[in-house]
């Protein structure tokens, strides 16, 4: 049974929603960053941005971040690619239903 492109792009907005709250609460806790830090980290690495203005100190905290790159990035990635994938089918459609709604009229 093969999943709808609709049934993946929530499946995969979910998983970067809990691959970002992942990363969130572990830097809150084990690097003790704020909150807001602790996002705005999360988003940077998952980004690939990498200001450089927070890092890491703890070993734990490298390690996870190695890992949290690797995973976070494929994931965040599969996430935009079947979004825009996504977004084109529903523009087609859109597309094909003016030209047969023309096509009727005349």
């Amino acid at each position: 049974m093969a999943l709808s492109s609709t049934k993946i792009y929530r499946y995969l907005f979910a998983l970067t929603l809990a691959i970002l709250s992942l990363g969130t609460v572990f830097y809150h806790f084990v690097e003790k960053l704020t909150w807001f830090d602790s996002y705005y980290f999360s988003v940077i690495t998952l980004s690939t941005v990498g200001y450089g203005d927070i890092t890491p100190h703890t070993t734990i905290g490298k390690l996870f971040t190695t890992f949290y790159i690797f995973t976070g990035v494929g994931i965040l990635t599969t996430f935009l690619s079947t979004a825009m994938k996504h977004r084109a089918e529903k523009v087609r459609k859109r597309r094909a239903n003016r030209r047969k709604a023309k096509e009727n009229q005349k």
